[in-house]
């Protein structure tokens, strides 16, 4: 930590030292070119000493001006007044008589009308100190200010990293409540054939023992690319092809350029769930599903198409598969991504998602 903050430290003293010799630079410039303009000599070496001694010794009382105006901050006004006028005063006071002393010490009287430094300060005391009040006042105003800026830009930051906090954890709650919920429905399946065909419930103990493992090796993934959630897709279908032997047709439409495009985790699990189990289960002939993915401007569509019974009549009635979806696709993305589930014209249901499409890592 403390090899971290020299340099640190260093670089804000770099910077200060810097600032402030600008300033005096540019000050004495201007009074010079002005003893030019009035046909005066200019006296560069008299109007560098004084500016250089002016703000050098504001560059070294500024650190405790801004200490000072942290601790009095939260106290309100009258306090923060009864401390600051005296302090001004004093450190006005002070810096005047070090800036006179100092430039005395370098320069001497010159052609100036005194020839002592009791009558040198004497004559510069009045607006030197006024001069030095406003600088006082100055330099607290500015180091607030930037205090008061950097304070909010660090909530600012703090606010949006526990958004972020609470955005993975409703995510990660999420996905918690989907995977018992397909866990348990898979289960269910597996006892219904484990006494009227037990080769058929090996084989899908086999193959969701595949589908765990894939899902473990991205347990701490909220997105992935979506060719590695096809994966995904694939071994829970080959599951469930099990379960509907010969009664179930899978067709894949997904463009090439939609592959490495971002997608939650386990987004189309539910949805092909879904349509296995509202619209194909209880159809006794063949039935067809249809997975399509494609990109259409900035959005990556992805749709699960079953020509099965297709929706009730009062409508879909959303259980813990859609309605998880939709909730992690609102954390995810807001109003930039939905989730609409309507009849086929040629009958069965269609349930489509669009989401922001973002190329992951090639």
């Amino acid at each position: 930590m403390a090899a971290r903050s020299e340099p640190a430290r260093l670089h804000s003293w770099g910077l200060a030292f810097g600032f402030w010799t600008v300033l005096a630079l540019s000050y004495a410039l201007s009074s010079g070119l002005s003893s030019i303009s009035e046909g005066r000599d200019p006296g560069w070496l008299r109007g560098l000493t004084w500016n250089l001694a002016d703000f050098y010794l504001w560059m070294l009382l500024a650190p405790g001006i801004g200490a000072l105006g942290r601790r009095s901050a939260a106290r309100g006004w009258p306090r923060f007044l009864a401390l600051h006028v005296p302090t001004s005063i004093g450190v006005a006071l002070g810096q005047t008589l070090l800036q006179l002393l100092v430039f005395w010490a370098v320069c001497g009287p010159g052609r100036m009308p005194v020839h002592t430094l009791g009558g040198f300060v004497t004559m510069e005391f009045a607006y030197k100190f006024q001069q030095g009040l406003v600088c006082y006042w100055v330099i607290l105003a500015v180091l607030r200010g930037m205090e008061s800026r950097r304070r909010l830009r660090d909530e600012r930051l703090r606010s949006a990293a526990l958004e972020t906090q609470l955005a993975q954890s409703q995510l990660q709650a999420l996905r918690m409540q989907l995977q018992p919920h397909f866990l348990f429905n898979t289960l269910n399946a597996i006892s219904a054939l484990a006494l009227s065909d037990p080769a058929q419930a090996r084989l899908m103990i086999a193959r969701l023992a595949d589908f765990l493992r894939l899902t473990l090796e991205e347990r701490h993934a909220q997105q992935v690319p979506l060719a590695r959630e096809l994966q995904f897709l694939e071994c829970y279908l080959a599951i469930q092809q099990v379960r509907f032997q010969d009664r179930l047709g899978v067709q894949w439409e997904v463009c090439e350029d939609t592959r490495m495009a971002e997608v939650p985790h386990l987004i189309l699990q539910p949805l092909v769930e879904n349509a296995l189990r509202h619209g194909l289960l209880a159809k006794a002939e063949f039935g067809r599903l249809r997975i399509a993915a494609q990109r259409v401007g900035g959005e990556l569509h992805l749709s699960v198409d079953d020509d099965g019974l297709g929706l009730p009549p009062g409508g879909a009635t959303e259980g813990i598969g859609l309605g998880n979806t939709r909730a992690r696709l609102r954390v995810l993305f807001g109003d930039n991504a939905r989730l609409e589930l309507r009849p086929r014209p040629e009958g069965g249901t269609c349930a489509e998602v669009r989401l922001p499409f973002v190329a992951g890592a090639a």
